[in-house]
Parts: structure tokens; C-alpha cells; sequence
């Protein structure tokens, strides 16, 4: 046993700090998978239909089920934070950003980020497309919503947005203080629309969850696969030096 694990340690000592990084990254997506598709299958099955009926009708005001818990404020802030992660929002932060790292000639930046945004639209309207959850009609809407419920489009694209975009700035800022200040508040903005979901009650807390899981995953992906053609492109240019 003893000398299995000294051969697994020798294994790993030899890699390269990149390598381990993509092995990491790797198995924690691999999990990330794994936990969606437990959750799906409960979410289908309709095993967690009474947790998510609790919380949502917690939220709301016993003598008034229109109206959410806390000030009477507390519905507009609440769209506000929702907008953040809707398509108007994300797509307009997309193509801002975009067009700045074209004009800083990052080119593959700029593409790495459209490409995982725009992948991420369209996955997401396809697994909704696969479970056809309804939304919740416990309580009245305080926003309309007409796509199906599971996962939460509105969870997964700022988790995707915001995630990669603190990646990347996380890579070219300067102390750990200040990445993981950039890593908090995309983790803060994440959080904060997907709670705005389940307040306004268009999805359930489980919608919400699978959106932040499937987003997550979605993003440490082409993270991957970009750091993956990086990689594979230094490779070229070094053998074209070569040559």
C-alpha cells in the first residue's frame, strides 16, 4: 500500500502545475455532471416537489401571496438583480467585452468568450427542451416567464458570464487579494440572480440549483478545451521555429 501511493505521488510530483490544473478541473467537472444528473432525475421523478413548494410559498407574505417577504422595495430590487442575468443584460456585457478584446487584439480571448457564452445559450435551451418542467404556479409571477422552468436559463447564463469573465481577469490582475475579490463578486452576482428567481417565483429553488451546476460545468469546459488549443498552438508555433 505504502509503495502504491509513493508511485501515485511520484506520478504527480512529475507533472507540470498547468497539468494538474486541467486534472482538477477536470474531475471536478466530471462531478459537476454527475450531481446535475442526480438532481435531474429527482427533480423528474418529483422527489423534491414538496421542498421546492415550501420554500417558495416561505418567501411570500402569508396574507398576500403576490407579494414577497421584507419591505415593500423589495419587488423592485428584485427585478433589477433578476435583469442581470437575463438575455438583454448578458448579451450586451458579451458583446461589450468582446469588442474590447478586439480592439486590444486578444483575439483568441475574444472568441474563447463568445464561443462559451454563446454554446451556453444554446445548451441551455436544450436541455430545458428535454425535461419540459412547468413553472411554479403556487404563487403568482412577478415577472413573466414562458420557457420551461428546468434548469433556470436565468442561473445558468450568469454563472457562465460572470464566472469566465472573473476567470479572465483573475489571469492578468496582480495579488490574491484582488483575485479573490474578482472571484467574490462574480460568485455574489451568480448567487444574487438566481435567488431572484426563486423570489419572483418563476422557478424553483432546484431550477436555480441546476442552472448554477450546469453553468459551472459549462464554463470549466470550454475553459479546457481553450487552454487545450493554447497549448496545442504553442506547440505549432514552436515546430514552425524549428523548421
Amino acid at each position: 500500500m505504502g509503495r502504491w501511493l509513493k508511485g501515485i505521488w511520484r506520478r504527480l510530483s512529475s507533472l507540470e502545475r498547468r497539468e494538474i490544473t486541467w486534472l482538477l478541473i477536470g474531475l471536478a467537472s466530471c462531478v459537476l455532471l454527475l450531481v446535475f444528473l442526480k438532481l435531474a432525475s429527482e427533480v423528474m421523478e418529483g422527489d423534491t416537489q414538496s421542498m421546492d413548494t415550501r420554500i417558495v410559498r416561505a418567501l411570500r407574505k402569508a396574507d398576500d401571496p403576490s407579494l414577497p417577504i421584507g419591505p415593500p422595495w423589495m419587488s423592485t430590487v428584485l427585478e433589477d438583480l433578476t435583469a442581470l442575468g437575463g438575455p438583454t443584460v448578458t448579451w450586451l456585457v458579451l458583446l461589450a467585452v468582446t469588442g474590447y478584446l478586439l480592439l486590444q487584439t486578444k483575439y483568441r480571448t475574444a472568441l474563447f468568450l463568445f464561443v462559451t457564452v454563446a454554446s451556453g445559450d444554446l445548451v441551455n435551451h436544450a436541455i430545458k427542451g428535454v425535461f419540459s418542467r412547468a413553472r411554479p404556479t403556487i404563487v403568482p409571477h412577478l415577472r413573466d416567464a414562458f420557457s420551461s422552468s428546468f434548469p433556470s436559463g436565468h442561473s445558468m447564463e450568469s454563472a457562465i458570464v460572470y464566472l469566465t469573465l472573473a476567470a479572465m481577469l483573475m489571469r492578468i490582475v496582480e495579488g490574491r487579494v484582488t483575485k479573490a475579490y474578482c472571484f467574490a463578486l462574480a460568485v455574489l452576482l451568480t448567487f444574487l440572480v438566481g435567488a431572484s428567481r426563486v423570489f419572483l417565483g418563476v422557478h424553483y429553488p432546484t431550477d436555480v440549483i441546476g442552472g448554477w451546476i450546469i453553468g459551472l460545468f459549462w464554463a470549466s469546459m470550454c475553459w479546457l478545451a481553450a487552454q487545450h488549443y493554447e497549448v496545442r498552438a504553442g506547440l505549432r508555433a514552436e515546430r514552425r521555429k524549428s523548421a
